[in-house]
């Protein structure tokens, strides 16, 4: 017989049901619909208003489209499409512009043929109203029809009714609104370079269709207008161009293909790196977890180059085929797929599901591209040899893996000698400390957490991946021991349900030379580790610059202005230490400014948008001079570094 307890039993019946009216499920979970309430999702709220006049513009009615950031990071757009209808929507008895700001899933983009747009982005019908529910207040001006309306809302809900203002000699519509800050409770602050990078892709992605952003916060305002004729073709060489890369063709390879209501064009160029990138994007919709139409060009990518290569004798009969990741080494292709019923996972759009789309792109690419090899034999051979290349290196890096199993780590239990590892054997629980130098090692060792922290020392400068293949990592003696010590592999063979840590630091001195072994490790990490920065287990320790005393009182300062604060907080008689490394701090100092978990400063590294990490470590760990001194020049006032 189960034992009788004396718990209180929690009553659950029908009044415990909640039903949320109008937007109150948004404000309730915003993350469901913009992804989150950081920086990520307010600058989502931009991109839902403008991708309605992206709309406007694959409707043909719409060629301007103006963003501003207007002082206390008010947003407004304004487009020349068609404008917002006003009339009555026969339903709901309301005017149908107000129906489009405060129902969800609500709008003209649900009639496939029979709609407002054949080909649209916002698909679910809750763009405007989730925006107009997670801002402060916003108002939509509409000009139709000769005439110019206005209706204002806050926090979701109509402030007054649907109000003629006057006349109108064009039509469009402007929405100006700003970000609720008990919703953005971290931040409503804009960034400039964020917006502007988004809405480059929106110009290249329809090309004639102007886009200008403006920055109004600043005593000078800051303008950048936009409108690329050549399409997808000008954004992959505005890529290869922003990398300042070696092309190995000047002529982008365009490729176009139509099945009923399906538009597919994809435009792709190779380089002289190790490194790829593939943008793919649905009805404008950047899809960055791919999808099918990025599945259907991958694999006819690899099927076209095995069978081309095989016909003209690029790649021997005895000669193993091709993989995905041979014939996309050094490529940067942006895929842009349009069609009236596009089916995303979830509402911020991150992957496209039709399957009917993977064939279309698959069928197109291989017929297309062969076509363009037969015709371009010199493009031809330089892609293959750079393809060939690859399939070398990999083999090569086959070896050396196979080598390095044999002679220590990979299948045994084994770690590396200068590990010093936790007791705790639950990842979840974990963490590991890189750090720079034995001496600091050392002091690490002695002032940690032995139960939960490992530490891993590091020596002198490591190799820089940007310039190297995967062959040339096996074996190299400053980046195995991490390997060994994480034990979740690398590469294709990367696995991170054996990751040993769930926490991984990178502690180096607070200087020039600090921050370039940083660099360098994270280098390693995208390259080679990139799931270890998309699941949020590496990290950045803070070490302090400076330590203040003034007798029993001891404080410690991150940067120049907080030394200055705190000085002055404690008075007359403070003596300030500045650090010059980590190994000047002995064993209780270290620990408790730098990997106690209950007070130390610590920085999560994410990877917000693929393709700006990938410019920066190219332009700042790659061959080419000149881009890097430009992005110190342009970015040396951000610098917190004393040197």
């Amino acid at each position: 017989m189960a034992e009788q307890t004396n718990r209180p039993q929690h009553e659950y019946d029908g009044s415990q049901i909640q039903v949320l009216e109008g937007l109150e499920a948004v404000r309730k979970r915003p993350g469901m619909y913009i992804g989150s309430t950081g920086p990520r999702g307010l600058h989502h709220l931009v991109y839902e208003i403008v991708d309605n006049s992206i709309d406007e513009a694959l409707a043909g009615c719409c060629d301007h489209i103006e963003v501003n950031i207007k002082p206390g990071n008010i947003i407004q757009v304004t487009d020349n499409g068609r404008g917002i209808p006003v009339d009555v929507q026969p339903k709901l008895g309301i005017p149908a512009v107000t129906v489009v700001f405060t129902i969800l899933h609500a709008g003209g983009k649900f009639g496939g043929e029979n709609s407002g747009y054949k080909v649209a982005g916002g698909l679910h019908g809750v763009g405007a109203s989730v925006v107009n529910a997670l801002s402060e207040w916003l108002e939509v001006r509409v000009r139709r029809g000769g005439v110019e309306y206005r209706q204002s809302f806050k926090r979701g809900i109509a402030d007054g009714p649907l109000e003629k203002i006057g006349p109108a000699a064009s039509t469009g519509t402007t929405v100006t609104f700003k970000p609720d800050p008990e919703m953005f409770t971290e931040t409503t602050e804009y960034d400039y370079n964020t917006l502007l990078t988004r809405l480059r892709e929106e110009s290249f992605l329809n090309a004639g269709v102007r886009i200008t952003l403006t920055d109004e916060r600043g005593p000078e305002v800051v303008r950048e207008s936009m409108c690329y004729e050549g399409g997808i073709s000008s954004f992959v060489e505005y890529l290869n161009r922003k990398r300042d890369m070696t092309v190995l063709h000047p002529q982008v390879i365009h490729l176009k293909g139509q099945q009923g209501d399906i538009m597919a064009e994809v435009a792709l160029q190779y380089n002289d790196s190790f490194n790829e990138l593939v943008l793919s994007f649905a009805n404008n919709v950047n899809t960055p977890d791919g999808g099918t139409h990025e599945e259907g060009f991958k694999s006819a990518l690899t099927r076209v180059m095995n069978d081309f290569g095989r016909e003209k004798g690029y790649i021997k009969d005895k000669d193993d085929n091709l993989t995905g990741n041979d014939v996309r080494e050094g490529l940067i292709c942006v895929i842009s797929v349009k069609l009236t019923e596009a089916q995303f996972e979830g509402q911020t759009k991150a992957k496209l599901g039709n399957t009917e789309v993977r064939s279309l792109v698959s069928g197109m690419v291989y017929e297309k591209l062969k076509e363009f090899l037969e015709e371009n034999p010199g493009v031809a051979k330089a892609i293959f040899e750079k393809a060939t290349q690859a399939a070398r290196a990999r083999e090569a890096a086959r070896k050396a893996r196979d080598l390095v199993r044999r002679k220590s780590a990979l299948e045994t239990s084994r770690m590396p000698g200068k590990l010093a590892d936790c007791r705790e054997k639950d990842p979840a629980k974990t963490e590991i400390f890189i750090v720079e130098g034995d001496s600091a090692g050392g002091s690490a060792k002695m002032g940690r957490d032995s139960n939960i922290q490992a530490i891993l020392p590091l020596w002198g400068k490591m190799l820089n991946v940007e310039k190297a293949r995967l062959d040339k990592v096996y074996g190299n003696e400053k980046l195995m021991p991490v390997v060994t010590a994480l034990g979740c592999g690398l590469g294709e063979e990367f696995d991170v349900s054996k990751l040993r840590y769930h926490k991984v630091f990178i502690m180096a001195d607070a200087d020039v030379d600090g921050s370039h072994i940083c660099t360098l490790m994270l280098t390693f990490f995208f390259r080679f580790m990139r799931p270890l920065i998309e699941g949020g287990y590496v990290y950045i320790a803070q070490p302090p610059l400076f330590k203040l005393a003034r007798g029993k009182d001891v404080r410690y300062a991150y940067s120049e202005g907080e030394m200055s604060r705190i000085s002055a907080e404690m008075g007359q008689g403070v003596k300030v230490n500045r650090y010059k490394g980590l190994g000047e701090m002995n064993p209780e100092q270290l620990w408790e400014t730098t990997m106690n978990p209950d007070n130390r400063v610590i920085v999560q590294i994410s990877i917000e948008d693929a393709e700006k990490a990938d410019e920066a470590f190219t332009i700042l760990m790659g061959d080419k001079v000149e881009p890097r001194r430009e992005f110190i020049e342009r970015n040396a006032q951000y610098a917190t570094l004393d040197v």
